[in-house]
């Protein structure tokens, strides 16, 4: 994770008629057809539902089999709705860093990169994410990079001093020839070759070169120092070690800056959001089914409601959102030692939030390496307001998320900034296993916020603009697809396979209701992606992980906060796997699933297929001997529709039915 904070919590003074630091455009015509969309489809979402109760209600169909399907259209229905506050008011922003004021002026930055398991976040990964964090657009004066290690693995600390002489080299080469991507994996990787074409002078290649070794040098010491340490050291004191290196100027914090010292957004600015990239995505794109349409659509969408969640990584965060609201900037500052603690440093640092200069960064003194592993201690927060009123929530697993909510309820708004050039780029799973467990991890925190007094459609209402909120309520109630998808996967599957009938007959109008919902949600889903992008590939490989995300990780995702809630589970964090395994880096760029290690999550998604397998086939032969076509159309078309979805599920399953 890596996360810039502001150090100055104040514009500078600008002249009368400040010059343009950014924009923010309403999409047209994406918002007028997308409002035009959402009349059309509530209608039919409308007629589709009363058809449902009125049937009920009149008690001419089976109780059970149509209860529990009315239920999930229910569910899908209270869903969709949330998902339009998306749709409303989608902008796209811009940024003139041309127009910055100049260097001495800007106030000091802070990144930080966090990383906690080295087994599953390989230390030359994170290396590269701290020398990429050195390169960024600043003055050196003011910027300072900062890695915390949970870990305590001793192979973190020995790599970033490793990194810190790989640095001496590789930031004045980048500045020499004017290198945009100061990551030095995704520099020599595919993914720099157009840059590395532009610059094609024999002096260059010869730069190059010598550089490229310096740095699979440098990997090789810290892939070997990695291997000898067999294990992290969760049990130890904290300890601050200082190591001093020279950075120089890159492409990104100015852009955030255009946000941040934007005289008319720095009052009431918590944090600028840049989309998280990742560089190992292949053109299938297979496992993250949210990356394009949620980026480019429900990013910008919340954008126009005041402001994006955060999402945890790649966001410039002002120091002074943490502490306080947005209204009432001192009142935790009334009795610091409380709620802050006895750190006087810490109260110092937290005052001068409040006044209207910009710091420069000073040489760590030996007493500031002291206070700073005070700081660092598990227990410095203990009888203060830390993880609860002031910085980060604890409350949640979905830290940044939830503290990013709790903001918003503040009255502190945000931005969110898609440039054509990748800002920051991450490493995304490449296997099921790992896809499903981050996205259980996800689900869980929001569910958990869901069922707290902080739920957004109660506690948010009353804080924050109503389609802000059902934004916010979208993201926590999207879990309960997997209700809705389960009942779609069992019941209708069974009624085709008896005959049950569930739909209207296909001669029927009410027929038309049902089709023009499917139809509706198919065309937008489509336009979002085309318009992020993307391609049919792309969509229909969005509509199969919605598919098994729905009864896989949205499922345990909800059991497991229902069992913590029992007390038969406690709380506890996931890390992402960010490990890159060769065979399945392979199986994954030829866009093939891979369940290897995916057992436990698959046992539903496997019933649910086989038993769609089942009644598909008995339920075709059924209508081939004399059942009632016009009746049982819908769920026929429903159930080879599901089928097709699940090939990959079936590939999976065919070897293991042949062993």
């Amino acid at each position: 994770m890596a996360a810039v904070s502001l150090h100055s919590s104040c514009s500078p003074r600008l002249s009368e008629v400040a010059p343009i630091l950014n924009t923010c455009t309403v999409q047209q015509p994406r918002a007028a057809l997308s409002r035009l969309h959402i009349l059309l489809h509530f209608a039919a979402v409308s007629a589709l539902l009363h058809y449902r109760l009125s049937n009920l209600i009149n008690g001419s169909v089976p109780l059970l089999s149509w209860g529990l399907i009315t239920l999930s259209e229910l569910i899908f229905a209270f869903i969709w709705i949330l998902a339009q506050a998306f749709r409303w008011r989608p902008v796209v922003r811009t940024v003139a860093p041309e127009n910055l004021p100049a260097d001495e002026k800007l106030p000091g930055v802070d990144v930080f990169v966090c990383t906690a398991d080295r087994k599953k976040e390989p230390v030359v990964e994170v290396m590269n994410t701290v020398l990429s964090a050195m390169g960024m657009d600043y003055p050196p004066e003011k910027l300072a990079v900062y890695l915390s290690d949970d870990g305590g693995a001793a192979v973190t600390l020995y790599a970033l001093k490793e990194a810190c002489v790989f640095a001496q080299s590789w930031l004045p080469f980048c500045r020499n020839y004017g290198i945009q991507t100061r990551c030095p994996e995704a520099f020599f990787s595919s993914f720099g070759e157009a840059e590395r074409g532009v610059l094609k002078s024999d002096e260059f290649k010869v730069e190059e070169e010598r550089m490229e070794s310096k740095y699979e040098v440098f990997k090789r010491n810290v892939e070997k120092a990695a291997e000898m340490e067999d294990s992290v050291n969760d049990d130890r004191p904290p300890h601050v070690e200082p190591i001093h290196v020279l950075v120089t100027n890159s492409i990104l914090a100015k852009q955030a800056m255009c946000f941040h010292l934007d005289p008319q957004l720095s009052d009431s600015l918590s944090f600028a959001q840049f989309p998280q990239i990742f560089y190992n995505v292949s053109k299938n794109d297979i496992y993250d089914g949210q990356t394009r349409s949620a980026y480019k659509t429900k990013y910008q969408g919340m954008d126009g409601q005041g402001g994006t969640i955060c999402a945890g990584t790649g966001y410039y965060i002002k120091k002074k959102a943490l502490f306080c609201s947005r209204y009432r900037e001192d009142e935790y500052l009334r009795e610091p030692e409380k709620n802050f603690g006895s750190s006087e440093k810490l109260i110092d640092s937290v005052q001068a939030l409040n006044i209207n200069y910009v710091k420069e960064y000073e040489t760590i003194s030996d007493s500031t390496v002291v206070e700073a592993n005070k700081l660092a201690s598990c227990t410095y927060e203990h009888d203060t307001k830390w993880g609860k009123e002031i910085g980060y929530s604890y409350d949640c697993l979905l830290e940044s998320s939830f503290t990013g909510y709790l903001m918003h309820c503040k009255g502190w708004k945000s931005v969110y900034l898609y440039p054509d050039r990748p800002c920051f780029l991450g490493c995304t799973t490449i296997n099921m296993k790992d896809a499903v467990v981050q996205q259980m991890k996800w689900a869980s925190g929001w569910v958990q916020i869901g069922l707290s007094r902080f739920s957004p459609l109660a506690y948010g209402l009353s804080r924050m603009p109503l389609l802000q909120s059902l934004c916010y309520g979208y993201f926590i109630f999207i879990h309960l697809i997997s209700v809705a998808c389960l009942l779609y996967g069992i019941v209708p599957p069974l009624c085709f396979f008896y005959e049950i009938p569930l739909y209207p007959k296909v001669t029927s109008p009410w027929f038309a209701a049902f089709a023009a919902v499917y139809a509706s949600s198919v065309l937008q889903h489509l336009y979002e992606v085309v318009l992020s992008g993307g391609s049919m590939r792309t969509m229909w490989n969005e509509q199969r992980m919605w598919f098994i995300r729905g009864v896989t990780a949205c499922l345990f995702g909800c059991l497991d906060v229902l069992m913590k809630y029992a007390g038969m589970a406690k709380a506890n964090f996931r890390l992402t796997n960010k490990v890159v395994d060769q065979e399945k880096l392979e199986k994954y760029e030829k866009g093939k699933f891979d369940f290897q290690g995916a057992k436990m999550f698959m046992i539903p998604l496997t019933m649910l297929v086989l038993l769609n397998l089942g009644c598909f086939i008995g339920g075709v032969k059924g209508l081939i001997a004399g059942g009632n076509t016009a009746e049982m159309f819908g769920q026929g078309l429903l159930s080879l529709y599901v089928l097709v979805l699940s090939l990959p599920i079936l590939e999976g399953l065919v070897p293991k039915i042949g062993k």
